[in-house]
Parts: structure tokens; sequence; C-alpha cells
């Protein structure tokens, strides 16, 4: 199994994406301790989406890189992946939005086998974005709020809903009815940042990648096995 691979780095350190597998990443102070922890992500990540894992590790293939002025070390990306500059057909589009559906769906069911969601065991942090959501509430709250963000970036004003699945659905809604929405045009957010309907998709299912392996981490250290674990994190 082949990942083809974006890398997002910087001083502060790499984010590295697997392009055909949208979602999936690893992160690291250097470029080969992220690449490191791809056999395990690609594991995760195909349990959860149904593929079979590979007992092999991955051959792995940086396609683009880029040197960014973000923080890296705290997951700020801006990259637009040259393969997401492509037309989507109806087919990949149904299929990338299964994919998103399932992520909001699955990340509801983890918040809500929590026991007592407002509790937590990490320590206060500050990042890029203000104080980083410490508690499972917090981090729901987070990526339910990032919605109408990623609207924007399409020219979209959403109102979010306060349910992130129905607030996902809402938000794919909104997506459809834009002009050639399978096209592959370039959209500018207001603050500059370039998307496209593909990685739109992919940040839906990154950044809930993100934040539901903290919140099952901090749940399952306190709960154990109380807590579900649907996107197969170890």
């Amino acid at each position: 199994m082949k990942i083809e691979a974006v890398c997002e780095y910087n001083d502060l350190g790499y984010l590295i994406y697997a392009a055909n597998f949208p979602g999936a990443f690893v992160r690291g102070t250097t470029e080969n301790e992220a690449l490191a922890k791809f056999p395990g992500e690609l594991r995760s990540y195909l349990r959860w989406c149904g593929g079979a894992p590979e007992k092999d590790a991955p051959e792995i293939e940086i396609v683009q890189r880029k040197l960014s002025e973000l923080q890296i070390c705290d997951a700020d990306s801006d990259v637009l992946f040259d393969l997401e500059r492509r037309p989507m057909t109806e087919v990949e589009y149904e299929a990338q939005k299964l994919l998103v559906l399932k992520s909001a769906r699955d990340f509801c069911a983890l918040y809500q086998s929590i026991p007592h969601p407002d509790i937590s065991g990490r320590a206060p942090r500050r990042t890029f974005y203000g104080v980083v959501p410490r508690t499972p509430r917090q981090m729901y709250a987070h990526v339910n709020e990032t919605t109408a963000y990623y609207a924007a970036a399409f020219g979209i004003a959403l109102e979010n809903l306060p349910e992130l699945y129905a607030n996902r659905m809402q938000a794919l809604a909104e997506l459809e009815q834009l002009p050639d929405f399978l096209s592959g045009k370039v959209y500018t957010a207001p603050d500059g940042e370039l998307w496209t309907l593909r990685k739109g998709l992919r940040r839906f299912l990154w950044h809930d990648r993100i934040h539901a392996r903290a919140m099952w981490r901090t749940a399952a250290a306190l709960w154990g096995k109380q807590v579900e674990n649907p996107f197969f994190f170890v």
C-alpha cells in the first residue's frame, strides 16, 4: 500500500498528510519521527473506514512539500494539496460525503459515551487560536463551532446548529448549492487561505480526527473501556 504524502513543515515540526487517505495524518518534531507513525495511523484509519489493515509497512512517497509560517506543532495548517485542485465526480463526492458524515456520527458516539464530559486530567495550555479545549465538552464545542469557519471559506454564512451531526449535514447541503461545486474551483477565504471542495472535505475529517484522538485519550485515561473507541485509536 502506498501513501502519497504531503509535508507541511518548519523549524517547529512536521505535519504530514496521507493525501490519498483523506483525514489521515501524522506529526513529529522531525520528518523521520512523523513518518515512522504512518503504519499505526494507517491501520487505525483503515479499520475506522472499513478497509483491510495492511500487515506490512506502507510505501511512502512525499509528493508535495510546503514550508509553513504557521505553528505546525499545534496543527495550525493552511496547505492546499495539488491533488485537491482536481474536479470531483459525483461518485467521488458521495463516497467522501459518507466518510465526513460517518466521522461526525462517530465523534458524537465517542462524546456521548463519556460519563462526565466536564472532567479532564489535561493541564491548561494556550496555542495559536487561544486556550486549548481541555474537557470533552469543550472539544465537542470546538469541533462543532469550526463548521461555520470552514463554510465561510466558501463564502457561506452559516449559523452553527448545536448538534454536530446536524450541523455537518447543514454545511454539506450548503456546499452542494454552490455553482459547479464539483468543478475544483479554488475559493479564497476571508483570511486569504485557499480552499477547494476536496480540501474542505479533508479538513472536516482531519479536524475530527485530531480532536477525537485527544478526547478519547483524555476520557479513556479516566474511565477506561466505558469510553467508546469508534475511530480505533491505540
